[in-house]
């Protein structure tokens, strides 16, 4: 409405499961246009336990439509920082949760971390209503422990009244879930038992590898997953022995078996130096032991040859500042160059170079690898992903790919809760490690489109799921994390798990949770020629080494990011 209309009826669009509105104010224009205020949108703003929505009556056909969130809406783990500014006099304060508000606001600036900069204003709106409304979305967006994101009570919901079945995401009729039709196929590997793994080695041909499940109950280490893959030549025993010899005791992981029988393995760093030698060759003999021909193995150091965390968070804000904030240069050269010396670019070209001379080690010299980082929780996620994209045309499948996340990151123990920063308490931990990966994918996309089966729809979606906290994908910064919130927040709520160990929040591969089949085609690349395509041409690196020099001068987050700066 305009302010000389009524307010909107008590209608507060979709709510999901166990989602409650906290505040809302009513004669809320939200700003389109930084040049003028005509194509404003006038509605009321509320604010939920999950998001901050705009409820309108002006609303604009869109291309799929999102289950969980609507056209203005902007989920609370998306806002990065909370801006209230008063303009009579001249006032702006940032705010966080449980802060106090002695002016009363005329203007509301959110920040988001999809580069999103939203403004309303209050100009008719009552000044106590706005007043509350800021202060409950500074709050509700700084959650003060993990339990308090929107996810735990989403997925809390589906247990009360229920006997503690498996079944608490039924798919209504003809829709997916996690990424498979009801009546069967492939279904996306969540690596959460012994037999997805057995299944991943026989798929390889890693013969000389077996499931090893002595950190079973996370006894061994907290941040790796019950079951990972070993060499066959070592024992059990031999395992529990070394493993308090390597940072948070995270015994080495197998990834992927080269058709050659070269084995891509990851390893954290070994904390007793005078151990180090001794438990190194040991490793080493074992991995060395299950190739083919007894290859040596090639030790790839990524903390030394790839930029650290907090080179790739300063990028990204660089990026930001280039592309969002600072006012938009007619030059495109001098655009071009600003964003050159955000370094984004060269980080993108410098991790798809590292994965490529991977690759050859694996290839072309037929020599095992380990890639060697001190957590093994960051950049090793990004290699060993990219070296197995590059070489194997399964994981360019749609579930292939979904899997490796899985078994790469989720399971791997990437820290996701802390470098996408849920909580807001460590800024210092917080990196786009994943959106990096995203970006490097969408070059070889780019160069080979006709290699995946998705499509860059595909790649912004998952980017952007993320920011929606319901999925355990991106929630925790390891499995036993997610077991033991799950199991607390259980307790507390007298929740009956029944079978379950603990909540079964749903992976993001579950695309029913947030897209219907229909919009769900628009992850389908029509130009895939399935899996005889190879990314390496005619099974070698040199031609890839030849195109890796064509790498596009955009990159899927600026291509974003200039389709958000034609809407300004």
């Amino acid at each position: 409405p305009t302010p000389g209309q009524t307010a909107l009826p008590t209608y507060h669009g979709d709510l999901s499961p166990r989602e409650i509105v906290v505040n809302e104010a009513n004669f809320v224009r939200k700003c389109i246009s930084a040049e003028s205020c005509q194509d404003d949108l006038w509605g009321k703003l509320v604010c939920t336990n999950f998001k901050v929505s705009f409820i309108t009556h002006n609303s604009l056909p869109r291309q799929c439509t999102h289950r969980l969130l609507g056209e203005h809406d902007i989920p609370l783990a998306c806002v990065e920082q909370v801006v209230t500014v008063n303009d009579v006099k001249g006032k702006q304060k940032i705010l966080g949760s449980n802060q106090k508000l002695k002016f009363n606001p005329t203007e509301l600036i959110l920040y988001c971390k999809d580069f999103r900069i939203i403004r309303f204003r209050f100009d008719e709106a009552g000044p106590e209503s706005a007043k509350k409304v800021c202060l409950a979305i500074a709050h509700y967006s700084h959650p003060a422990d993990p339990q308090l994101l929107f996810g735990f009570e989403y997925v809390g919901k589906r247990y009360h009244g229920s006997t503690g079945k498996k079944n608490i995401f039924p798919a209504s009729q003809g829709e997916r879930v996690n990424g498979v039709d009801p009546g069967g196929g492939m279904q996306t590997t969540l690596f959460d038992c012994s037999s997805d793994w057995d299944r991943e080695i026989k798929r390889t041909g890693a013969s000389e590898w077996r499931v090893c499940t002595i950190n079973q109950g996370y006894f061994i280490s907290p941040s790796l997953p019950e079951f990972f893959v070993v060499p066959v030549s070592l024992a059990d025993q031999d395992l529990k022995q070394y493993a308090c010899f390597f940072y948070s005791q995270r015994i080495p992981l197998w990834c992927w078996n080269h058709s050659s029988g070269s084995a891509l393995v990851r390893m954290s760093n070994i904390s007793d130096l005078q151990q180090q030698r001794k438990v190194e060759q040991r490793i080493s003999s074992a991995i060395t032991k299950s190739h083919p021909l007894r290859s040596d193995v090639f030790k790839s150091d990524l903390d030394k040859n790839l930029p650290n965390i907090q080179d790739i968070q300063a990028a990204l804000l660089k990026l930001r500042q280039i592309c969002v904030i600072d006012p938009f240069e007619e030059s495109e050269e001098k655009w071009l160059s600003s964003l050159e010396s955000s370094r984004w670019m060269e980080y993108v070209r410098t991790f798809l170079r590292h994965a490529v001379e991977v690759v050859y080690m694996l290839e072309s010299r037929n020599v095992p690898v380990i890639l060697l980082e001190k957590e093994d929780r960051d950049l090793s996620c990004v290699i060993s992903c990219l070296v197995q994209l590059m070489c194997d045309p399964h994981c360019r499948s749609l579930h292939g790919f979904q899997g490796l996340i899985q078994k790469e990151w989720v399971m791997a123990g990437h820290r996701f809760l802390d470098r996408c920063n849920h909580l807001k308490k460590n800024d210092k931990e917080e990196s786009p490690v994943f959106l990096l990966f995203l970006d490097c994918v969408w070059q070889l996309w780019n160069q080979y489109p006709a290699a995946f089966e998705f499509t860059e729809v595909y790649l912004t979606v998952l980017g952007d799921s993320m920011w929606v906290p319901i999925f355990s994908t991106f929630l925790f910064n390891c499995p036993r994390q997610r077991a033991e919130n799950s199991r607390d927040f259980a307790s507390s709520k007298s929740i009956h798990l029944g079978q379950d160990q603990a909540l079964r929040f749903p992976p993001v591969w579950d695309w029913s949770q947030q897209f219907s089949l229909k919009d769900q085609t628009l992850f389908n690349n029509p130009l895939y020629v399935g899996k005889i395509a190879t990314c390496v041409q005619n099974g070698t690196v040199k031609t890839f080494t030849h195109r890796r020099s064509k790498v596009s001068s955009r990159s899927l987050l600026v291509c974003v990011l200039l389709t958000l700066l034609s809407l300004k």
